[in-house]
């Protein structure tokens, strides 16, 4: 009898074990879903993300008008009036097609700059924590160039200078998200690069 509770306890530990040894063995992506999984409102949030994005990429089918086309006999409609539901500006423009049309520029400016500053950055701060010496010395000095002044102020005096026009303004948001990029890969790299595997 106590042979047999002994196997039994002896087999319930081996399947919990092996149970945990399950769960740790996902993968890093399994493990970010599960955290995922228990935040309700980060899914809801990625969920408005998700449907704004789908709006804006099919904004050509499901806006209700031209956007670019003004009547002056639809002028200043209010919200809610029938088939116009966020209803119409001083031109008689339809808000919720130009918003939808808008949105397209507004993704485009804010995600562009990050790209590109991610993969410029990342190009940088990689070559300066992997060949080291001058070449890492001049790249971080001219990142700590561009720490000595404010982002903000730095973005505006860039864009300043370069003038209005959206590539100006991609082109001044990227130099501004460069440095802090920089930094971080050079880091990182730096503290890989003496490792075994290398």
């Amino acid at each position: 009898m106590a042979d047999g509770t002994a196997r039994t306890a002896a087999a319930a530990e081996l399947a919990v074990q092996a149970r945990e040894a399950a769960q740790t063995s996902q993968g890093y992506w399994a493990g970010v879903w599960k955290r995922l999984r228990r935040d309700p409102v980060t899914i809801a949030c990625g969920l408005i993300l998700i449907a704004m994005f789908l709006a804006i990429v099919l904004a050509h089918l499901i806006a209700p008008h031209d956007p670019y086309q003004g009547s002056m006999l639809r002028r200043l409609r209010h919200v809610g009036t029938p088939d116009y539901l966020l209803g119409t500006d001083e031109l008689g423009r339809d808000m919720l097609t130009r918003l939808l049309y808008g949105g397209r520029l507004s993704w485009f400016m804010g995600i562009t700059p990050v790209v590109l500053a991610f993969l410029v950055g990342t190009l940088f701060g990689v070559l300066a924590g992997y060949v080291g010496g001058a070449a890492n010395m001049l790249i971080m000095r001219i990142t700590d160039v561009f720490y000595a002044f404010p982002s903000v102020l730095l973005a505006i005096a860039i864009s300043g200078a370069l003038g209005a026009g959206t590539i100006n303004a991609i082109l001044s948001l990227t130099l501004v998200f460069i440095p802090p990029v920089i930094r971080v890969a050079e880091s990182v790299t730096t503290g890989v690069r003496a490792l075994d595997f290398v």
